[in-house]
């Protein structure tokens, strides 16, 4: 479950993410970064994949950030070892970002120190948690951040979303990570849907209308009430017997296409192919 917390009235501060399935050690992080006059909100997390589902939250400030070329949240601080996805894996999603969060790790295991700072972290905090040590973890981020340059759009442009999201598939007890990039097509199944990659298909609990509530500015378009297809990877638009079909890259893998659809489709198409 992901949890807000606002530790200060204004606007200015630092936006962070706490990750750690431990609820004392949880608390104790939250409360030192609250303690903190520097951050200004926190979102909370027990696990990685409840953290990296913040890539795609419906919350207005984190929308707010991505829309403008900004990374989702200033820091992230997160444990090492958690159920399912560790805090290093679910630290090197975070890291691909363009811009990418300050990391810190706050854990017990000083033996991954190497590891994390070379993932980029600008530091790494032992526990239990210290109010002063954590500070000094916060000054860390604030000159990492005074030295990053600031994100810039062309006048009048829309900042170009470099970020890509990444679905989170459990399977037999494992988490796996599926880059949106990867994605193919998406097939309704119910409340769930498959997602057909370059590597294979998965099943994850997510309805088709929200991925393409979520994925329509990515590039994804609605051909069907069934079927939700990456638009660059159309490479004809064909009738069939039974009406219209795209072709699906080179494979001729095809799919079919409603009729309440098939207008936006052909804009879709003919707007794509006018910008390039």
């Amino acid at each position: 479950m992901l949890v807000t917390v606002s530790t200060h009235e204004d606007t200015s501060g630092l936006l962070v993410l706490a990750v750690d399935d431990e609820p004392h050690g949880l608390s104790e992080l939250a409360h030192c970064l609250e303690n903190n006059p520097h951050i200004r909100r926190i979102f909370t997390c027990t696990d990685a994949t409840d953290a990296l589902r913040l890539l795609a939250s419906d919350d207005a400030e984190v929308r707010y950030r991505k829309d403008r070329g900004m990374a989702p949240v200033d820091a992230v601080f997160a444990d090492l070892n958690m159920p399912g996805l560790s805090g290093m894996e679910m630290s090197r999603v975070f890291a691909t970002l363009n811009p990418a969060p300050v990391l810190v790790f706050v854990t017990g295991h000083p033996e991954e120190a190497v590891n994390a700072f070379d993932l980029g972290a600008v530091d790494y905090v032992l526990k239990p948690c210290k109010q002063e040590r954590l500070d000094k973890a916060i000054k860390r981020v604030l000159q990492s951040l005074q030295a990053a340059p600031a994100p810039a759009a062309p006048a009048g442009q829309e900042p170009v979303k470099t970020d890509d999201e990444v679905i989170a598939v459990e399977l037999a007890g494992n988490t796996k990570l599926i880059p949106r990039a990867n994605v193919r097509w998406v097939e309704a199944q119910g409340d769930y849907a498959r997602l057909f990659t370059t590597d294979g298909s998965h099943l994850v609990r997510i309805p088709l209308a929200q991925l393409e509530e979520r994925w329509e500015k990515a590039g994804f378009v609605r051909i069907h009430r069934s079927y939700l297809v990456a638009l660059q990877l159309i490479t004809e638009l064909r009738m069939g017997q039974g009406g219209y079909q795209v072709v699906i890259g080179n494979e001729e893998k095809l799919l079919p296409v409603s009729r309440r659809h098939t207008r936006e489709l052909k804009d879709r198409l003919v707007g794509s192919s006018r910008n390039g």
